[in-house]
């Protein structure tokens, strides 16, 4: 996979990155994906519950990557806690925005399938 010169995007080497995807195939995509962009994946969750557990239990998070739609549940409880953290969200759906609540346009929103450098693109978004 391609992914952007530093020349052209901010190096985002190293930074913390929390995953909430429930399928199972697109989490290790996405998971390879970051490890190639140098993030560090500091949590993987397929469940809003443990997702929830994991953010309570004090993981360091600089920046999550969050699937809309787990196993028919909204992830939006676990947004309103990273919300609550200040940490910044990339939501990541089939759908583009129209899968995502009005109220979370300002998040940077991921349309699957996506690419190493979409996903690039969406992180930096979420950090600016």
């Amino acid at each position: 996979m391609k992914v952007l010169s530093s020349r052209q995007a901010p190096d985002i080497g190293g930074l913390k990155v929390f995953v909430v995807e429930d399928e199972s195939l697109i989490a290790m995509q996405l998971e390879d994906i970051l490890a190639d962009l140098g993030t560090e994946v500091v949590g993987m969750a397929m469940k809003v519950s443990r997702a929830l557990d994991m953010i309570a239990g004090g993981l360091d998070i600089q920046v999550a990557v969050l699937d809309v739609n787990i196993g028919g549940e909204k992830i939006y409880p676990v947004a309103f806690r990273l919300r609550e953290l200040g940490v910044p969200i990339v939501f990541a759906t089939g759908y583009g925005r129209s899968g995502v609540d009005p109220e979370w346009h300002d998040c940077a929103i991921l349309q699957k399938p996506y690419t190493a450098e979409q996903v690039q693109t969406a992180i930096e978004d979420a950090l600016a």
